[in-house]
């Protein structure tokens, strides 16, 4: 139930939506733990600027409305960790909406460069075209790299195993701009046919 202070008090899906999400860094923090299981000091680490008092209200509130839930893993690692319920992970299609909606007003270049993980989920998925093609894609961005599952309209970001049908080689502004109509200028390795599945899944056109 929504706190009595934090609604909008309207008769409204969308008013009832932003009840629970539209707080100020709550969508960052699902945004986070959309791409999987996150410590506290995860979270803090990758939402900079936001006051620990302010986290910690932010995740109390998302677990006390059945979004966020915590669990202990076993050792060695021996944590606590947060992660989506099953209804949290409703906020998915929400966030990758607002990915493609955002991408128009994202200026400038970052001031570090975005991991391959987060490339993937931010530049890549929100685009994905509900077209059936099975094809595992490497994306390489700076130091780090993960593997795109694609198994019919399924999709999931995972760790680098085995070979991939395709290798993309590129940096998040590149996506950025292709994303802004500008042709994907990046290095794209594999067969012809393989190639174009990735353009084509991910609605992207090559320079």
């Amino acid at each position: 139930m929504t706190p009595p202070d934090r609604t909008y008090g309207q008769y409204c899906p969308i008013a009832a939506g932003l009840d629970l999400v539209g707080d100020r860094w709550t969508l960052l923090i699902c945004r986070e733990l959309a791409q999987g299981d996150r410590r506290y000091t995860d979270l803090k680490a990758a939402l900079d600027g936001i006051a620990p008092n302010l986290l910690c209200d932010r995740l109390r509130t998302l677990q006390e409305v059945g979004l966020v839930t915590t669990a202990e893993l076993p050792p060695p690692a021996a944590r606590s960790i947060y992660r989506l319920t099953e209804d949290g992970r409703r906020i998915i299609p929400v966030l990758r909406a607002m990915a493609r909606f955002g991408i128009k007003y994202l200026d400038g270049e970052p001031e570090e460069e975005m991991s391959a993980a987060r490339t993937a989920n931010a530049l890549l998925l929100p685009w994905r075209r509900p077209i059936d093609v099975d094809l595992r894609v490497r994306l390489a961005v700076g130091d780090s790299s993960v593997d795109i599952a694609l198994d019919g309209r399924d999709t999931r970001v995972e760790p680098t195993e085995g070979d991939a049908d395709v290798v993309i080689t590129t940096d998040s502004t590149s996506i950025v701009r292709a994303r802004q109509g500008e042709p994907l200028d990046s290095v794209i390795s594999g067969s012809r046919a393989a190639k174009k599945q990735f353009l084509e899944a991910f609605a992207l056109t090559p320079s």
